[in-house]
């Protein structure tokens, strides 16, 4: 079976490559060019392509990869919104995901971007830097017996709902469909959990129903001095309200591991001018937001599971198997 790879990284390579040798019937060969419709045309040959959350699935890429024989699309990843799957079914195409790989590592994430936002950890380490000790502007809050709000309490917002727990907050959460492993979480509607929480964490896969779950109206429902994280989509956020918000001092702290404008390579190979004028680059302007690199997954546990799993999930389509890692219409 024959896979090719688009959008290689390095770390993609070698977490795959050592899988291999576990899957002796898999030849995979890499790209650094993403998925699209002009790319489509390197998969003749292939069996399979491999694609992540940002590469372009939609309609055309996957007539063009249907007209150079490729019948599987392996997404490396959780998230799925980029596949166009009313085409996939009609061209006779199955998408794959890899659902969970290590929901501890972006809730660890999560918690990480709610502390060094509250502690002012950022701002510090340039102080200090600096040869700066002094105290003022790094002043937060403690977090024991605070209010958790956590949207979306799948495998990742309940790694996140324990870590809360473990730090002796009250955890209240928000999803259509209560995680009965959360004994010591209380639901309620999204208005409470936004009127009650002290921290605020999104961990919901996007949807057109929460597009922008997160914007004006929802802001004004939140609690003055509130730290918002978001680890999860940056469709859940309209950067502008954030931005009107985070003006307003509506805000304690915002922690960002996605956003809007990310695209397969983030900003990478994008000029200088157009992440001047990105409304992330403004939010970047603000002393109380911290932003990261879309790195939440980015463990080795995480990789490994990613690789080992996807390599499954090639395997069972090749042996005409049913797996719940199919993305059905």
């Amino acid at each position: 079976m024959k896979i090719l790879f688009y959008d290689t990284k390095s770390y993609d390579r070698e977490s795959f490559d050592r899988q291999l040798a576990n899957f002796p019937g898999i030849e995979i060969d890499y790209l650094k060019g993403d998925l699209a419709p002009k790319s489509a045309v390197m998969a003749e040959g292939y069996d399979a392509v491999c694609a992540f959350v940002s590469s372009d699935v939609g309609t055309d890429t996957l007539k063009a990869l249907h007209a150079h024989g490729v019948h599987l699309v392996l997404m490396r990843c959780a998230g799925f919104n980029n596949v166009d799957l009313e085409t996939a079914k009609e061209l006779g195409i199955k998408v794959f995901r890899v659902p969970g790989y290590s929901p501890e590592a972006v809730a660890e994430h999560a918690m990480m971007l709610a502390l060094a936002a509250n502690r002012h950890v950022h701002k510090s380490y340039v102080k200090v830097r600096e040869n700066d000790f002094s105290l003022g502007g790094l002043m937060g809050i403690n977090f024991y017996q605070k209010t958790a709000g956590i949207v979306g309490t799948g495998k990742i917002g309940a790694a996140m709902a324990r870590i809360c727990h473990g730090f002796g907050m009250k955890v209240i959460a928000y999803d259509v469909y209560q995680n009965p492993s959360l004994d010591f979480v209380e639901y309620v509607s999204l208005d409470e959990l936004l009127a009650q929480s002290d921290l605020i964490s999104l961990h919901c896969p996007l949807t057109e129903e929460n597009y922008h779950l997160i914007s004006r109206d929802t802001i004004r429902k939140m609690k003055d001095g509130v730290i918002l994280v978001n680890t999860s989509r940056g469709g859940l956020v309209k950067t502008d309200d954030l931005i009107e918000g985070i003006r307003a001092r509506k805000f304690f702290a915002v922690g960002l591991d996605v956003y809007e404008e990310e695209t397969a390579n983030v900003f990478e190979d994008r000029s200088d001018e157009i992440l001047e004028h990105s409304t992330t680059a403004r939010l970047l302007s603000f002393p109380n937001v911290i932003i990261t690199s879309h790195q939440g997954f980015f463990t080795e546990e995480a990789l490994s599971a990613i690789s080992q799993t996807t390599l499954e999930n090639a395997l069972t389509w090749e042996k005409g198997e049913t797996s719940p890692n199919e993305v059905l219409v």
